[in-house]
């Protein structure tokens, strides 16, 4: 793995979910580099960062998704608290929910203040998904439906950046155009603003729907982590208590372009030009 240029990046708080680790469509090395290039006070795994689903059908876990636990849990040693909130592909690890193992809490849901005094429930939000929740046989079917479009997706774009196009999402694309997929995102949404409220809090951070978003939803903030399968995205808050989102791409192919900039030449100094 090639040392990046830039600076780490400082985060009061990093807020990271949805890895799928045991799956094809885990972006392992992107993790890595992420990692690699912050740190943070405080982590939240806001759930579904091991997919048990998958694995109790086929196992494939590469060295580098044991890699980002080994790298996640360096974090840990040198200080930084994590907090790991299961979600419905690591729901087993809800037995374990109110455990703590040295600086790493597993909890259900938890508060979290930022410095500028605000309150957020997090929380993995597949309680809320009414598809998980009354037909899990569809929640299957749907989870399925979307790892084959991976698989399709996957070999779209090895077309595409031959010819040298950019990126190209179907199952985002399909999130927008399918306006059945579009309803259930706008209920779950609106159902964790609904449970945000209801908790007297000022918003809500979740994951589960691979959909990153800050906005706000009747006067509740509602800020969704996205996904490190697609997307590669985080929430970051920083030293003054913002929340922002963190699109890891995006910054990758920023720092790649710069790098590739021709570098113009020096001015000659006084000396030199005087020669």
């Amino acid at each position: 793995m090639k040392k990046s240029n830039q600076p780490r990046k400082f985060y009061r708080t990093l807020f990271l979910s949805d890895f799928h680790l045991g799956t094809n469509g885990c972006q392992a090395e992107q993790i890595l580099k992420f990692l690699k290039a912050h740190d943070a006070d405080t982590y939240y795994l806001v759930g579904d960062i091991v997919d048990f689903w998958r694995l109790r059908k086929k196992a494939n876990w590469p060295q580098a998704h044991n890699d980002v636990l080994q790298a996640l849990l360096r974090k840990v040693r040198k200080g930084a608290h994590l907090y790991y909130i299961p979600g419905n592909h690591d729901e087993a690890l809800r037995d374990y929910c109110g455990n703590h193992f040295g600086n790493i809490d597993i909890v259900s849901q938890i508060i979290h203040e930022t410095a500028d005094g605000r309150k957020f429930l997090v929380i993995h939000g597949d309680e809320f998904d009414i598809v998980v929740r009354y037909a899990k046989w569809l929640a299957y079917l749907g989870d399925w439906a979307y790892e084959m479009s991976i698989i399709a997706n996957a070999k779209f774009n090895w077309v595409r950046r031959k010819l040298h196009l950019p990126y190209w999402s179907l199952s985002a694309w399909l999130k927008h155009k399918v306006k059945t997929a579009v309803n259930l995102i706008g209920e779950f949404e609106t159902a964790l603003a609904t449970e945000a409220r209801r908790q007297n809090v000022d918003g809500v951070i979740c994951g589960h729907i691979h959909h990153v978003a800050i906005t706000k939803i009747n006067e509740i903030e509602y800020v969704n982590t996205g996904d490190w399968v697609e997307s590669c995205t985080a929430i970051g808050e920083t030293s003054d208590g913002k929340l922002e989102i963190i699109r890891w791409l995006e910054q990758t192919e920023t720092d790649q372009e710069q790098a590739h900039e021709p570098k113009h030449d020096q001015p000659k100094s006084e000396l030199q030009t005087a020669a």
